[in-house]
């Protein structure tokens, strides 16, 4: 089996072929496609030679396959196999290209996934990447078979993982708005524990990591026995580049997950007959914190009875994304979502009105909130700050009552960003599920005690530890006095509007 040290260090051997000619952020365009599709062909060349085995030789089991498709996982043409692509000596570049799409056209769920890519293209009337260096990559991508037999599903997860780790190490905050630390997303899949048949959905997919450690969490608890009614994915992304990645992930881990494209806030993809939001069991997600580009009238204008609790402020449509999940969930339904901290505090303590503090309000009172973690610092690839977990949960056992977590000090020194351990994705899961206290740890309040506090949910609040900064993180911050700002003008337009009723003029020295 190949393990981790060695894909990654294959991986990063590949990604340097193409150093130079392509910007890193752009390695995972070229690499992941063949990646994708010599996994596709060793699997298939498996699949082959076992039937050959049951039929006598391979050239009966490639007769089979040729008049029935559905003998293996996916049919791909004999042009497009790895042995003839890895063969090919000149115009390289377009026949990679018409291979994926080759690949495409026999198996349609794969259009606008490994078909996005032209390894021809040219600007400016030069190759973006020659054939000499797609060679030189494929020479590389050939030293290792990536079959079921040699390398696991989760290992060739990992290495969509490894390259978005090496590309949001070096791009900053637009790579946090698809990955995920892996070990955020294997807590929460143990926190959400997902049940035999349920439906699981990420509003904002990215590259499907919560989903799929969602999918692993379960085939560890359960198995594979075909007897055991299998879980359901949906996801939804905006960005083309990472709904390609999406799907392609959730194909490597042969997972029934529907990822559909398009702006969730705006246009949900998931809708009963009648024109409905659907409703799922679970829905995991990390939302790109404080995003500011919704204004009031996307929320004012909403069909779907999402934001019942109020319009968040455009600086900051975490509560707005809450909204959506919670509208998303069926009547026993339970979520678990990473925020900015600032989500969970926002307006608590100060004079006058506040948009979040009135929608956390309304979460608070009706008992839906079930636990806040406080994560880590320094553990994403978009910030240095902390993030939370937050869990809300229409079925609560303890109800009346709101289990704070304070993970802060539970991780290892990494490099380039910290780690949460096994042993802390552990301990965090346990205090969860058994909703217990622990020493400077944990705390379960009651909803008053939470109210006591003008509805501040920070765990930090509650549960202080030696040497804890206090610092007002620079996004938090910068959130808070964008919405002062909106607040300002909203004043300024009130006074003007009421100075002009009165006969003065606005602005104007008296």
């Amino acid at each position: 089996m190949l393990d981790i040290k060695t894909l990654e260090n294959w991986l990063w051997e590949a990604a340097c072929k193409i150093r130079g000619p392509v910007d890193a952020p752009k390695y995972k365009d070229y690499i992941l496609p063949l990646i994708f599709l010599k996994r596709l062909s060793d699997v298939f060349d498996e699949e082959l030679d076992k039937l050959a085995e049951k039929y006598g030789d391979r050239k009966t089991a490639e007769e089979l396959v040729e008049e029935d498709h559905s003998l293996v996982w996916f049919y791909i043409p004999k042009n497009a196999r790895w042995a003839e692509v890895f063969k090919q000596s000149t115009k390289l570049g377009e026949y990679i290209t018409d291979a994926l799409r080759a690949i495409v056209r026999e198996n349609p769920k794969l259009q606008g996934v490994i078909d996005r890519r032209d390894f021809n293209e040219t600007t400016a009337g030069k190759r973006i990447i020659t054939d000499d260096r797609i060679k030189a990559l494929l020479n590389v991508l050939n030293k290792h078979k990536i079959g079921l037999k040699d390398a696991e599903p989760d290992i060739l997860g990992r290495a969509w993982e490894y390259i978005l780790r090496k590309f949001a190490e070096g791009s900053g905050r637009s790579a946090g708005e698809f990955y995920t630390p892996k070990e955020v997303a294997i807590l929460m899949a143990k926190i959400v524990d997902p049940k035999e048949g349920e439906e699981v959905y990420d509003p904002c997919v990215g590259s499907g990591g919560l989903l799929i450690k969602t999918a692993l969490e379960f085939r560890k608890k359960y198995g594979v026995d075909s007897k055991i009614k299998p879980l359901t994915f949906y996801g939804q992304e905006d960005s083309p580049d990472t709904y390609a990645m999406a799907k392609m992930n959730t194909f490597i881990h042969k997972m029934d997950a529907n990822i559909a494209l398009g702006d969730t806030m705006n246009r949900p993809a998931f809708l009963t007959k009648e024109g409905s939001l659907k409703k799922f069991d679970i829905v995991v997600a990390n939302p790109m914190w404080n995003q500011d580009i919704f204004t009031q009238a996307t929320y004012e204008n909403d069909t779907y009875n999402r934001f019942i609790y109020g319009n968040p402020p455009n600086s900051s449509a975490d509560w707005g994304w809450v909204q959506h999940m919670f509208a998303s969930l069926k009547d026993n339904g339970r979520m678990a979502v990473v925020l900015d901290t600032g989500a969970a505090s926002r307006g608590s303590g100060n004079e006058g009105a506040n948009k979040e503090r009135k929608i956390r309000k309304a979460f608070i009172e009706n008992d839906l909130v079930e636990a806040v973690i406080l994560l880590p610092a320094n553990l994403f690839y978009n910030t240095p700050s902390a993030g939370i977990i937050l869990i809300i949960n229409k079925n609560k056992k303890n109800k009346e009552k709101i289990l704070l977590v304070n993970a802060s000090k539970l991780f290892e020194k990494g490099t380039p960003k910290n780690l949460l351990p096994e042993k802390s994705i552990h301990l965090i899961s346990e205090i969860y599920h058994k909703f217990k206290e622990e020493k400077n740890i944990s705390k379960v309040l009651k909803k008053e005690e939470i109210i006591a506090k003008d509805y501040n949910l920070s765990p930090s609040r509650y549960i202080t530890q030696n040497g804890e900064d206090t610092t007002l993180p620079l996004d938090e911050a910068v959130v808070l006095l964008k919405e002062a700002e909106e607040e300002k003008i909203k004043s300024d337009i009130k006074l003007k509007q009421i100075l002009e009723q009165l006969g003065f003029e606005y602005g104007t020295k008296s």
